[in-house]
């Protein structure tokens, strides 16, 4: 089926699926306090330090999945926000329940479209944004699918700050060298050595490795 004429083409399969009743119940206690709804077509400015209620470098954190990764990295950042992306709703309660057994105060959870989000952020507003094992689309009619492509690089790096850093992760191959082709054509953005970093491994990397997939990393400093 085509895309409909003028509308964005989606990077992302809508997941809506069953909540535990411990994902259940931290989404109803904590959505409230650490919540955030991103609709469609909502271009309101997202002001960051209202969010967190702080004035912090933030980390925008886009597809997290059950959001084991990011609670780890927020509980070892605290100095850091970490603004996670999902539309998977078991993985934002999981994040929501983690959030409340840590104690983690610098996490915030959206549902909705990242770009959506990312173009209500202010340029030059993020210390770094992560994608981390985003769907590889494989089947090359769906490569327009992919989330790293040229017009979406240029608005990630457009909202980091000079000197911050947009950090990719694949166990796809022939999607780490497409990325790889993509953020190396971007101006605006200076190839970091490559490095797993401080990032924790995720469920998506094991499940790639035990398929003996190689896992990269990229990393790229905005100039």
């Amino acid at each position: 089926m085509s895309e409909p004429e003028n509308r964005p083409i989606r990077t992302f399969h809508p997941r809506r699926g069953r909540m535990s009743s411990r994902h259940a119940d931290a989404h109803t206690e904590l959505w409230p306090l650490f919540g955030l709804d991103s609709p469609d077509g909502d271009r309101t400015p997202l002001d960051l330090d209202v969010l967190f209620g702080r004035t912090a470098p933030v980390v925008l954190e886009i597809g997290f999945g059950m959001g084991d990764a990011t609670a780890a990295m927020a509980a070892s950042d605290p100095g850091r926000g970490y603004l996670g992306v999902e539309v998977h709703t078991p993985g934002i309660g999981n994040l929501l329940a983690l959030a409340g057994e840590q104690g983690l105060t610098n996490v915030r959870v959206a549902l909705g479209d990242a770009m959506h989000l990312v173009h209500r952020l202010a340029p030059g507003s993020l210390d770094a944004v992560h994608v981390f094992f985003p769907d590889p689309w494989p089947k090359a009619r769906h490569h327009k699918r992919r989330l790293i492509q040229p017009a979406n690089v240029a608005v990630f790096r457009e909202r980091l700050r000079p000197g911050g850093v947009l950090h990719c992760a694949t166990d796809w191959p022939e999607y780490a060298l497409a990325m790889a082709e993509t953020l190396d054509a971007d101006p605006g953005l200076r190839r970091l050595p490559e490095s797993k970093g401080d990032r924790p491994e995720t469920k998506f990397e094991r499940r790639g490795s035990d398929a003996g997939r190689p896992i990269t990393d990229l990393r790229y400093a905005r100039i």
